[in-house]
């Protein structure tokens, strides 16, 4: 899709102009603005509903939903009327209407046409008072952004027998050498040299080999580190803990993390992001034979501590374990943030609006939380207390992997995870299972979100310009 600014609106092409209640046009009674409201006020000129002083998160929403409904009808040409828009909201409304093309439609023999629109050839002349580098920067961050995340939800959205280990660290480095980053993936051999025990033990019932990805994107300038390491597990049967099999299919999604980590890092290089950004990604497939790690098992990991395993299907701890005392080891960063489709707890407890935000470091969660609400990408704060900690107890190992009980296991998790943190002041959490796989446009069912990749974004413009505060 080519997309432009104009000043001035040519005639014979489609203009989609869009209003708030209390702001829509005169002597149009039968045109409300309510949200999502459509109106052809003339064959070439579509009106379009926002409700009430909508924000941003809710903009980009409408107009995704509004581009994706009518994806095989939309003219090649069309005119987006932002006279009124700040670039903040030509950024966000841009992005809804790229991602507004997305097609699921990856392994049909026959897939049905989308519009030429979104296509090559498809343009979008973005109509605003006067040309300005502002809304400029705003269209390409959009069209960065949206590039990415459609790639990220073609990752999520593949099926295991696509997706293995071997294809995140191809396409990882496939982007490294496209957008010019480093990547480094270290196989099994190398794995086993260093001890990564805990990702190690959870690959031991697959065929595939598991893997640890390292992504890095360094600018010649830079003042902050930030790493962000992302749960790889291609496909989850629970392991010898086998899950039930209503919905284990979905259980392809169980690499959310490992994607919005691979997202945000290609999307850090192309927008040239003056901060150093480290992605550890350790990936494997958690699978049953009978060389699988059994429950009562004791285990070691790359921090040395030893880990009693109680419930293999709470594997992705297990390999956070080792990525996460990986990225601290090697990289000192100035902060560490993690992301995982970890825990059912914490869909019980926010469901699939928001994910959840564990540290305790109040600063960095006033800055992912205000990263979270800019960009619609909800977080919420649970509580990380040493409370919890007797909950990991192991009677005859450091720690135990899963304490049993049907409360508080998000938090369990996150008290987990914080073990092998080396007492670093700036890490976070995020467990995002309600949110990198759920009910969208795109599908009748769920498909992948590409949660975590605006939120990383934003989080990390701040942290370029110093709004984001990193002690």
């Amino acid at each position: 899709m080519i997309i432009n600014q104009t000043h001035e609106a040519p005639e014979g092409i489609l203009l989609l102009r869009s209003f708030t209640q209390g702001n829509e046009p005169e002597n149009q009674e039968m045109f409300k603005a309510e949200k999502g409201e459509v109106w052809w006020y003339s064959s070439q000129e579509l009106w379009f509903g926002l409700g009430k002083a909508p924000k941003l998160p809710s903009l980009l929403k409408t107009f995704r939903t509004l581009f994706f409904k009518l994806k095989e009808r939309w003219p090649n040409r069309i005119v987006l009327d932002a006279v009124n828009f700040s670039p903040e909201q030509v950024e966000i409304v841009v992005n809804g209407i790229i991602l507004g093309g997305y097609n699921l439609q990856l392994y049909k023999s026959e897939p049905k046409e989308f519009s030429s629109f979104f296509g090559e050839q498809g343009e979008l002349l973005v109509l605003t008072a006067q040309k300005t580098e502002q809304v400029d920067r705003a269209i390409l961050i959009a069209r960065q952004t949206a590039e990415v995340q459609l790639r990220i939800m073609d990752l999520m959205n593949a099926p295991g027998n696509y997706k293995t280990p071997a294809v995140l660290a191809s396409w990882a480095l496939d982007s490294g050498k496209t957008f010019g980053y480093k990547v480094t993936v270290l196989e099994k051999k190398m794995l086993e040299t260093l001890k990564m025990s805990a990702l190690l033990s959870v690959s031991k019932g697959s065929d595939e080999p598991p893997v640890m990805i390292i992504t890095e994107y360094k600018p010649e300038q830079y003042e902050k580190t930030i790493a962000l390491v992302g749960k790889g597990v291609t496909f989850d049967t629970g392991g010898i803990s086998i899950k039930p099999s209503a919905s284990m299919h979905l259980m392809k999604s169980d690499m959310g993390g490992a994607a919005a980590v691979l997202g945000m890092v290609e999307l850090a290089a192309k927008m040239k992001l003056n901060v150093h950004v480290i992605g550890v990604i350790p990936s494997t497939e958690n699978c049953v034979d009978g060389s699988s790690t059994k429950p009562g098992d004791v285990i070691n990991s790359y921090a040395g501590k030893t880990i009693e395993v109680i419930d293999t299907d709470a594997e992705g701890r297990l390999i956070l374990a080792d990525g996460l005392s990986y990225a601290i080891r090697q990289y000192q960063p100035d902060v560490v943030i993690d992301l995982a489709t970890l825990t059912g707890s914490v869909i019980q407890t926010l469901g699939y609006e928001a994910a959840g935000l564990f540290t305790a470091n109040d600063q960095l969660a006033l800055d992912l939380v205000k990263a979270g609400e800019d960009t619609g990408e909800r977080l919420w704060r649970l509580p990380i207390w040493d409370e919890y900690k007797e909950e990991i107890v192991s009677d005859i190992a450091d720690l135990k992997n899963y304490h049993g009980k049907p409360l508080a296991g998000a938090i369990v998790a996150a008290k987990f995870l914080e073990a092998f943190t080396e007492e670093h002041t700036s890490w976070a959490h995020l467990d995002i299972a309600g949110t990198a796989f759920g009910d969208n446009d795109f599908a009748p069912g769920r498909a992948g979100t590409a949660y975590g990749v605006r939120l990383l974004r934003a989080y990390l413009q701040g942290v370029e310009i110093g709004e984001a505060h990193v002690d």
